[in-house]
């Protein structure tokens, strides 16, 4: 089988797709189907994969998505099966249409909400709110684009049972059309590893002494750094804030942190190789993810497997990987004050900490690579098949 995926983000850029599409592209390589991917990426020439990748590099975003779209009609007509993983898939899935190719899209989102919420069209309404209401003519056109792309698709997979049911109930999409595949935890098993705490901590410059909260996300304003950054300012002082990643609220979240006096407690690391990530994973002694959506996080199906405890919003997909007080805390989203009790909590009581941690291993069996890889490879052959 001849398989073209898409990706929204691609090494060395942080991000879902980013894990997700090189570890699923190396699944099926390794089970012998051809890979081609077609991704948004920094790097002009991405090295060090066993299937070919065509970047579109940074740029003026309508110019990017009008390569995108030539780039994956060209690709499409030499492949069986096209499978998109976008936010705004418009172009990208009419482009495997118009190559006469079957498209499977793999959701992650309401792209209408997040197009929606950076353009600031919804007065900042988190998803449950916009999913539930009207609004003025802009949303109305992005959530009928959005419709239709999904309409044309011949599959959609949602990551989450949450995701699954948006375009069946708002979109009116037939369930039919739907399946239900999880993410994937793409690294080795925490057992597997020999770097301790402690051997993270120095291998990364990282003080013995200190207590480390560590948030991984892309800097957009429903990731609530901020509101961890609050959290922080009510703990004790030998607690420290690690937050891994890029966007466009770092430079503003910096000065939120200076604003509070909290500089030199929040490190902001940037865009850290991701072959760094686990290690700072295991330096940690709690994970945050404070945010007002998420499909269902890569990142916390990771730090399940190398066995750090969570203390994330119970919003979206989150209740799908965290069960409250089995193998995490759940928090009210835009709620500081329960955040804050939560991280003391898990920082004070290091027996619970260690039962999250072994509770979060036992359930990481439907989350493995092998499972979810395979239903995803099955939906590809079975779309394949019809066309041939």
């Amino acid at each position: 089988m001849r398989v073209l995926i898409t990706s929204p983000v691609f090494p060395p850029d942080l991000g879902g797709p980013a894990v997700y599409v090189p570890s699923l592209g190396r699944f099926l390589v390794e089970r012998g189907h051809d890979v081609s991917v077609v991704a948004f990426c920094a790097e002009a020439h991405p090295q060090g994969y066993p299937f070919r990748v065509t970047a579109i590099t940074r740029g003026p975003l309508p110019l990017r998505y009008l390569k995108a779209f030539w780039k994956v009609f060209l690709a499409a007509r030499r492949v069986d099966v096209v499978y998109v993983n976008e936010h705004l898939a418009l172009l990208h899935v009419l482009a495997g249409k118009l190559a006469r190719k079957p498209v499977m899209i793999r959701i992650m989102v309401d792209g209408a909400w997040e197009i929606s919420h950076r353009k600031g069209w919804i007065d900042g309404d988190d998803i449950d709110t916009f999913e539930s209401k009207s609004y003025g003519w802009k949303v109305g056109l992005v959530r009928s684009l959005q419709a239709r792309w999904w309409r044309w698709c011949d599959r959609i997979i949602a990551c989450s049972d949450y995701l699954r049911r948006i375009p069946i109930e708002r979109y009116g999409i037939p369930a039919s059309k739907l399946q239900l595949i999880f993410n994937a935890y793409h690294g080795p098993a925490a057992r597997e590893s020999s770097e301790t705490k402690a051997l993270a901590r120095e291998r990364l410059g990282l003080r013995a002494d200190k207590r480390y909260l560590l948030t991984i996300c892309r800097l957009m304003v429903w990731k609530r750094v901020d509101g961890i950054i609050r959290a922080l300012r009510e703990l004790p002082d030998d607690v420290e804030l690690l937050v891994a990643g890029d966007g466009d609220m770092l430079e503003p979240w910096r000065a939120h942190a200076a604003e509070l006096g909290l500089s030199a407690r929040v490190q902001f690391l940037g865009n850290v190789p991701y072959a760094k990530i686990p290690s700072y994973i295991r330096a940690a002694d709690v994970f945050v993810l404070n945010s007002q959506y998420e499909g269902l996080s890569h990142t916390l199906l990771e730090v399940s497997a190398i066995g750090v405890p969570i203390v994330c919003t119970g919003v979206c997909g989150n209740p799908e990987v965290v069960e409250h007080e089995v193998n995490g805390l759940l928090v009210p989203s835009k709620d500081d004050a329960a955040l804050c009790a939560a991280i003391r909590r898990v920082l004070d009581q290091p027996e619970l900490a260690q039962r999250f941690v072994a509770q979060g291993w036992a359930r990481m069996e439907r989350f493995s690579r092998e499972r979810t890889f395979a239903s995803v490879e099955a939906a590809l052959g079975e779309l394949a098949s019809q066309r041939r």
